[in-house]
């Protein structure tokens, strides 16, 4: 039996040391894009495009900081990023001025249309908090809105994002939605499963199993 537990050590002891040496996960991808108050002061029909350099798939996270100054009550910052795959589709998230910071998460499916998850009239949102989308193709789409969670777990069907567009005016004669200041988006996206140490607790386990077994028939002979 402590032969065994020696050998166990010794296998970690091998094995550690050469994951340690394995670079980080290749598939991680990181960009950051500042988009300038004034590509808000259109109407959803004008809306500007933009696109992240890489195509994030699999497992994303976005964060949303929001510094625009608002021109007028009526003026909103309104994002939709779209899939990769099929541009009819997108998540749209938006965020209205003060003193309402209303805050809707909404999504459009070819199959179902344009349909509103979340809808807050009142302190949506805080200027001082990140928004967070979270998107992984085995749980789904989750959005924080700073406060809280807001949507949850939301299927979507193997979503990859690269383009999106931004809009901030709900009519063409309103006021113009911004006067100052910009909206950043961080994203990291990768594939957990394309880092060498993703495998080492399962390789553990086998490894423990093996001893266990060992065990068992050391001690029936005993």
């Amino acid at each position: 039996m402590q032969t065994s537990i020696v050998l166990f050590f010794l296998l970690l002891i091998q094995i550690l040391p050469v994951y340690a040496q394995i670079p980080s996960n290749p598939s991680v991808q990181l960009e950051a894009i500042d988009i300038s108050y004034d590509k808000f002061n259109v109407v959803n029909s004008n809306a500007n495009s933009g696109s992240f350099e890489n195509e994030h798939t699999t497992n994303w996270q976005l964060t949303i900081i929001n510094n625009i100054v608002y021109a007028n009550p009526l003026g909103n910052a309104v994002i939709r990023l779209y899939d990769g795959v099929d541009k009819e589709k997108f998540i749209e998230i938006g965020m209205g001025s003060p003193p309402d910071m209303k805050f809707w998460v909404a999504v459009r499916h070819p199959e179902v249309g344009y349909a509103v998850l979340h809808d807050q009239k009142l302190g949506g949102w805080n200027r001082d908090e990140e928004i967070i989308a979270v998107y992984a193709d085995d749980v789904g789409l989750t959005i924080h809105n700073g406060k809280r969670i807001v949507v949850s777990n939301l299927s979507l069907d193997y979503y990859k994002i690269k383009d999106f567009s931004v809009y901030g005016m709900e009519s063409s004669t309103d006021p113009l939605a911004t006067n100052s200041g910009n909206l950043i988006l961080n994203i990291v996206s990768g594939n957990p499963a394309a880092n060498p140490l993703f495998y080492l607790p399962y390789i553990l386990a086998g490894i423990a199993g093996v001893i266990i077994v060992i065990l068992l028939k050391t001690k029936k002979r005993n």
